[in-house]
């Protein structure tokens, strides 16, 4: 009897903060992309992995689609229209909002005519009633010719089931791309480098976020404990004080965040020392994008 597995790429585009890294995380049962109530969080594709007894599927979590104001801006959506022209198929994730607004019809637009399938979930229904429910379902069929419509909470995790059923209907036969005990194809080093990213954004002021990146600088695992030294990137010197704050009470309170779920992570404890560097203007230039891990030569 022939194999009948079947595995495949896909894509999950949706507006910033829809909860595309919380549903990726959700599927596969592990933190692996970041997640945030700052839009824009996802600055790169993350591929995760699924599998199961009918096949593998590796999701590509894309960043928020969205207006570039710089180069790092041009870079995130150059890698989320990349991401939907090489995938098996496309999930939209929307949130369970009636207004359909210009930042979905520019997605519906790109999405116009590119003959990949597409299925459009419907994240937060947890937080609406199920008369709005269809209202809103009814308001986006206009837009799109949907191959599936699926209501989840990615937070809660309802109907995510039914979603990767879905999924897997419009999955090629074939063998898994990956080993099956693979959860990401990202490297230990820019996980933890994005995990002190996520902290940084949760706990700095709306105004700095956009600003920061993170680069781990050694990694050196003892028998005990893992020695990490990583270097936080901002625009300004005025960016800088902040991140310290009074006393070094913020970067402290960054530091701690991030070791406790950088220690989940690599499953041993870990020393976290935590560096500032201010580089004016880096979301503007290649060659420090290029530098912070962002290969904008692959997207242009």
């Amino acid at each position: 009897m022939p194999d009948e597995r079947k595995s495949g790429f896909v894509a999950v585009i949706g507006r910033p903060n829809v909860g595309k890294s919380t549903l990726s995380n959700r599927i596969i049962g592990q933190k692996i992309a970041i997640t945030s109530s700052k839009p824009q969080t996802t600055r790169d594709q993350i591929r995760t992995v699924y599998t199961s007894e009918k096949g593998q599927i590796v999701f590509l979590d894309t960043p928020g689609i969205h207006k570039a104001k710089n180069r790092l801006g041009e870079y995130m959506m150059n890698v989320a229209r990349k991401s939907i022209s090489e995938v098996d198929l496309i999930l939209w994730l929307v949130e369970a909002e009636e207004k359909i607004g210009p930042g979905d019809k520019n997605i519906a637009k790109q999405l116009s005519g590119i003959g990949t399938p597409v299925i459009l979930v419907i994240n937060k229904t947890d937080t609406k009633r199920k008369e709005e429910l269809l209202a809103m379902i009814d308001n986006f069929r206009t837009l799109c010719d949907f191959a599936e419509i699926v209501p989840v909470s990615a937070l809660k995790g309802t109907n995510v089931d039914i979603l990767i059923e879905q999924i897997y209907k419009y999955l090629p036969t074939g063998m898994p791309f990956y080993d099956e005990d693979t959860v990401t194809d990202q490297p230990v080093r820019q996980i933890v480098a994005e995990l002190i990213r996520e902290k940084a954004l949760k706990c700095l002021d709306e105004e700095i976020p956009h600003g920061i990146a993170v680069t781990v600088e050694t990694m050196q695992y003892l028998e005990n404990i893992v020695n990490i030294d990583a270097t936080i990137i901002c625009e300004k010197e005025s960016h800088k004080g902040i991140i310290i704050g009074k006393g070094g009470k913020m970067l402290k309170k960054i530091g701690s965040s991030a070791r406790y779920e950088i220690e989940k992570l690599v499953e041993q404890k870990v020393n976290l020392k935590l560096w500032i560097k201010v580089r004016k203007d880096w979301r503007t230039s290649d060659m420090m994008l290029k530098n912070f891990g962002y290969d904008v030569q692959r997207t242009n």
